[in-house]
């Protein structure tokens, strides 16, 4: 059952996190202000610095949970299909939350959106090339 699970929720879930607390009071009132504010900065050898902020960071993490999304839609049991249905679910709430919540209105957020987005289409894709390579070996069989 754990498969079923879309692994996206988890960065959707870290930000809307962030984002009640930023409602709340307890974190600063502009969202933008704690995403770009540099978590980490590295000198680079040309000279120029580097850095990335809490967004870039939750960006990053998003990125890696959508490869490991990518590796599940792949399979053909039927738990892929309850895992495509709740990734789009993930993504309506997700492009609801983006366009009437002021604190869903980032960039990060945003970026976060398309990749639960593409982990919708890129599973419905596989699913239905599957079925097309399925429906093929069946047709060339000669009685």
């Amino acid at each position: 059952m754990l498969t079923a699970f879309p692994l996206l929720v988890i960065p959707v879930g870290i930000y809307a996190i962030y984002a009640l607390l930023s409602l709340s009071g307890t974190a600063a009132t502009d969202p933008n202000l704690v995403l770009q504010s540099a978590l980490i900065s590295v000198n680079l050898p040309s000279g120029g610095t580097w850095t990335m902020g809490v967004g870039d960071l939750l960006v990053f993490f998003g990125l890696i949970f959508l490869f490991f999304e990518l590796l599940k839609s792949t399979s053909s049991e039927r738990v892929a299909i309850v895992n495509h249905a709740l990734s789009m679910a993930l993504f309506v709430l997700c492009l609801i939350l983006f366009l009437l919540l002021p604190s869903f209105a980032t960039s990060t957020f945003f970026l976060i959106t398309i990749m639960v987005l593409l982990d919708v289409m890129a599973g419905f894709i596989v699913t239905i090339m599957t079925a097309r390579r399925d429906l093929d070996i069946g047709n060339d069989v000669q009685i």
